[in-house]
C-alpha cells in the first residue's frame, strides 16, 4: 500500500492534515472522509503518518513550543473507562477513537486520542498504535491490550484495564490522603516556629538587651538561634536546597538508589506501608495479567518494571530468571526472603490447584485490606503526635521568653 498526505478541513471548517495509507488516491479520500475531514489536497507521500508525526514532534520539541504529548494518570482512567464503555457497547475501536475525537480537545489528551485514531483507520492494530505513546501507556496497559486483540475479546480487556488503574488510583489516594492532614500541621507549625523566631524573638531580645536584664541559658540560647536564623537564614535556606536537589539525584540511580529504597524499606511506619503496598500492587498486575492471557515469565517481565522500589522489583527479576518451568513461581520468590511468607504459601496452594490468577485476587484483597488498616493507624498515631510536637516547640519558645520577666525583679534589684 501508498501513502498520501493530506490537507482538509472539518466539518466546522477547520484545517486538518495527516498520513493515510490506501491502495490508491480514490481509497485515501474514502478513508479521509470516512474519518469525517473534507479533503482539500490528497498527495503520495513516501512518510508514514509516524514518521510525520514524529518529524513534527522533533521539530516543534528543538524549538522549545511542544513536548511530546502525555496523559496524567486521571486523564489515562477516563479515556479508558470511555473507550471501554463504547467498544462495550458494540463501536468497533476506529469508530470509539473517532468519537473520542470529535470533542476537539487540544490538549495532550486530544492529541493522543487523533494520532491512535489515525493508525487505526491505516490498520495499525490498538496495541501498536499505543506504542508510539510510551510515557503515557506502560507496558502492562499494551500487553493487556494485545492480549485482549489475540482472544478477540478486546472489551473485557479494556474492562480489566479500568478496573486494574482504578485500584491502583484508590490504593495511591489513600496514602496521599492519610498524609496531607500530617504535612499541613508540619507546614503550619514550622510557618509560625519561623515567624516566632524572626519576628517575635528579635523584638523581645532588644526588650531585655535595653533593659540590662539577666538572662536565663535557655533564653540566651533561644536568642542566639534566632540570631542565627535571622543572619544566616537564606545562606542555610540555598544549602539546604542545593543538598536535597543532589540527594534526589542521588537516589535516582545506581547504587544511590539501592541505598535509599532499602533505607526507606526499614522505617517503622511508612517501610510497612510501602511494602505493603508494593505486594497488593505485585498481585494485582499478575492477576490481571494471567487473567487476559498473558503467560508467567513475560507477566513477571511487566510487573518487575511496574514496581518502583528496586529491591522489591529486584527480587521479582530474580525469581523471573529462577523460574524454569514456566509455572511455579512461588519458590524462586521464597528464596529471595523479600516476599512475607504467606504470600508465597497462598500462591503456592494457588499452583497447587491451577488456579494462580483465583489466589492472586486473594492475595491482592487481603493487602488492600492490610494497607487500609495501616494507613488508618498511621493517621490516628501520627496526627496527635504531631500536634504535640509542635505544641512542645512553640511552647518551649514561650517559656523560654517568658523566664526572664518572671526574674526581672530580681534583675534590676527592685
Amino acid at each position: 500500500m501508498a501513502h498520501f498526505k493530506y490537507i482538509g478541513r472539518t466539518k466546522k471548517g477547520e484545517k486538518v492534515d495527516g498520513v493515510v495509507e490506501a491502495n490508491d488516491r480514490a481509497g485515501a479520500v474514502r478513508q479521509i472522509e470516512h474519518i469525517g475531514h473534507i479533503p482539500v489536497s490528497v498527495t503520495e507521500t513516501t512518510k508514514t503518518a509516524n514518521q510525520d508525526d514524529g518529524e513534527k514532534k522533533r521539530f516543534k520539541f528543538d524549538l522549545g513550543f511542544q513536548r511530546k504529548a502525555k496523559m496524567k494518570l486521571q486523564d489515562l482512567l477516563l479515556f479508558s473507562r470511555e473507550l471501554s464503555d463504547l467498544v462495550a457497547s458494540g463501536m468497533t475501536i476506529g469508530r470509539a477513537l473517532h468519537t473520542l475525537s470529535a470533542r476537539k480537545d487540544e490538549s495532550a489528551v486530544g492529541r493522543i486520542i487523533v494520532t491512535l485514531r489515525d493508525e487505526i483507520v491505516q490498520g495499525t492494530s490498538l496495541s501498536d498504535a499505543l506504542e508510539l505513546y510510551p510515557e503515557t501507556f506502560s507496558a502492562l496497559y499494551i500487553n493487556l491490550v494485545r492480549a485482549g486483540e489475540a482472544s478477540g475479546n478486546l472489551p473485557l480487556a479494556l474492562e480489566n484495564i479500568c478496573i486494574h488503574y482504578e485500584r491502583v488510583q484508590d490504593a495511591r489516594s489513600k496514602v496521599i490522603s492519610a498524609m496531607i492532614y500530617p504535612a499541613i500541621v508540619m507546614v503550619m507549625g514550622g510557618a509560625a516556629v519561623l515567624a516566632m523566631m524572626i519576628i517575635v524573638v528579635p523584638q523581645f531580645a532588644a526588650t531585655f538587651e535595653s533593659m540590662g536584664a539577666t538572662l536565663p541559658k535557655p533564653t540566651l540560647a533561644l536568642m542566639a538561634a534566632s540570631h542565627f536564623i535571622t543572619r544566616y537564614g537564606i545562606i542555610v535556606a540555598a544549602l539546604g536546597t542545593g543538598a536535597v536537589i543532589l540527594f534526589k539525584k542521588w537516589i535516582k540511580h545506581g547504587t544511590g538508589q539501592r541505598i535509599w529504597h532499602t533505607a526507606v524499606l526499614r522505617i517503622p511506619i511508612a517501610g510497612s506501608i510501602i511494602t505493603t503496598n508494593a505486594y497488593s500492587h505485585f498481585s494485582r498486575t499478575l492477576g490481571t495479567l494471567l487473567k487476559n492471557g498473558v503467560s508467567v515469565l513475560p507477566a513477571l517481565g511487566i510487573v518487575e518494571k511496574t514496581i518502583d522500589n528496586v529491591i522489591i522489583s529486584g527480587e521479582i527479576g530474580k525469581a523471573r530468571e529462577r523460574v524454569t518451568d514456566g509455572a511455579s513461581i512461588s519458590k524462586p520468590l521464597a528464596q529471595g526472603k523479600v516476599f512475607p511468607r504467606l504470600l508465597i504459601d497462598m500462591l503456592a496452594v494457588g499452583e497447587e490447584t491451577g488456579d494462580l490468577a483465583g489466589a492472586l485476587t486473594h492475595i491482592t484483597r487481603r493487602y488492600d485490606t492490610e494497607l487500609d488498616r495501616m494507613v488508618k493507624t498511621c493517621t490516628t498515631i501520627l496526627e496527635p503526635l504531631l500536634i504535640v510536637m509542635v505544641a512542645i516547640v512553640v511552647g518551649g519558645i514561650a517559656v523560654s521568653l517568658l523566664m526572664p520577666v518572671l526574674t526581672l525583679t530580681d534583675s534590676l534589684h527592685i
